[in-house]
């Protein structure tokens, strides 16, 4: 699997975030930190600068949200609750901040070091239910602040990769999740997945 699947470039996320979102339902999240994880992204939301009232990029640019803002192909991680995790892909041109939440993922790869990551074995959390959430794949895959930001066009550490694969069934949604802008049906998710966060 490593050797079929290339990074995406930066041109891939140069559009806006509900463009490239349906985009990376299919595509490989990897980390290669000295123990490969890789799963599989079966779920994503758009959220969409200024115009987007549940983008944290809606009032410009703050030391939180800065890698919202580009380059494309970054990612931006932010804390919720002041307890998870939650990963997004950097997209639009340089400045614009736009970003695809990742919500949810199929384990591929290195399934019992994401288990020891979410506190448990193989044993006790089953494969679906490793990163069937937005805060359940960061803690699997060891993402926190220090990746804010962090290059996904590179193989070095964390990567969205293509290995040609695409979902038989692309469904579309409202976000969910959020208080504002729940009419934008900007989430899509495998329908043929047991490991999206809501079915």
């Amino acid at each position: 699997m490593e050797s079929a699947a290339s990074p995406l470039p930066p041109e891939f996320y140069e559009r806006p975030a509900p463009e490239v979102a349906p985009d990376l339902v299919g595509k490989l999240l990897v980390h290669n930190d000295g123990s490969l994880r890789a799963g599989r992204i079966v779920e994503v939301e758009a959220y969409c600068g200024e115009g987007d009232p549940a983008a944290h990029s809606r009032n410009g640019r703050t030391a939180r949200n800065a890698a919202m803002f580009g380059p494309p192909g970054r990612l931006y991680v932010y804390r919720i609750y002041g307890l998870h995790w939650c990963a997004n892909a950097v997209c639009s041109p340089d400045g614009v901040g736009d970003a695809v939440l990742l919500r949810a993922l199929e384990p591929m790869g290195g399934c019992e070091q994401m288990a020891v990551c979410r506190g448990g074995s193989g044993k006790r959390i089953v494969s679906r239910d490793l990163c069937s959430g937005p805060a359940k794949l960061t803690e699997a895959f060891d993402i926190d602040g220090t990746h804010d930001g962090c290059d996904l066009t590179t193989s070095d550490g964390l990567s969205i990769c293509d290995d040609g694969w695409s979902p038989a069934v692309l469904r579309n949604a409202c976000r969910i999740g959020i208080s504002r802008g729940t009419d934008l049906a900007w989430r899509w998710f495998d329908g043929g997945s047991p490991h999206v966060s809501v079915r």
